[in-house]
C-alpha cells in the first residue's frame, strides 16, 4: 500500500519561494514516474511538473523556469522548489505517483492525470500580493 505525505505548503509573499516536499512509502517509489498537480478554488485540477525514473523532467508553460522538480529514490522522496511566486500559483498541491512501471515516460503521459494511481491530501499554497 503506497501512501503519499506532502508538506512545506504556507504563506509567502508574491516573488517568493518555498519548497514542497512529498514522502512515500512502499518499493514501487523507485518504480514509476512521480509528479506535482494543483488545484486553485473552483478551478480543474492542472499539471504543474513530472518526473520520469530515468530523469526526463517535463513542466506546464505557466510554471517553466520558476519551478524545479527533483527526487530522491533512496529516500523516496518528491520535491517541488518554487521561486518567483504568483498569485496565480495559489492552489492546493497534490504529490502523485503514476501507474506505470517505466524507466521513460514522454511528456503527455506526465501531463496526463489519468495516469496516476496514488495521491497525496494536498499541501496548500497562498501568495499574497
Amino acid at each position: 500500500q503506497v501512501q503519499l505525505v506532502e508538506s512545506g505548503g504556507g504563506l509567502v509573499q508574491a516573488g517568493g519561494s518555498l519548497r514542497l516536499s512529498c514522502a512515500a512509502s512502499g518499493r514501487s517509489f523507485s518504480e514509476t514516474a512521480m509528479g506535482w498537480f494543483r488545484q486553485a478554488p473552483g478551478k480543474e485540477r492542472e499539471f504543474v511538473a513530472g518526473i520520469s525514473r530515468a530523469g526526463e523532467i517535463y513542466y506546464s508553460d505557466s510554471v517553466k523556469g520558476r519551478f524545479t522538480i527533483s527526487r530522491d529514490n533512496a529516500k523516496k522522496t518528491l520535491s517541488l522548489q518554487m521561486s518567483r511566486l504568483k498569485p496565480d500559483d495559489r492552489a492546493v498541491y497534490y504529490c502523485a505517483q503514476a501507474a506505470r512501471i517505466a524507466f521513460f515516460a514522454s511528456r503527455d503521459y506526465l501531463a496526463n492525470q489519468n495516469g496516476y494511481a496514488a495521491w497525496g491530501q494536498g499541501t496548500q499554497v497562498t501568495v499574497s500580493s
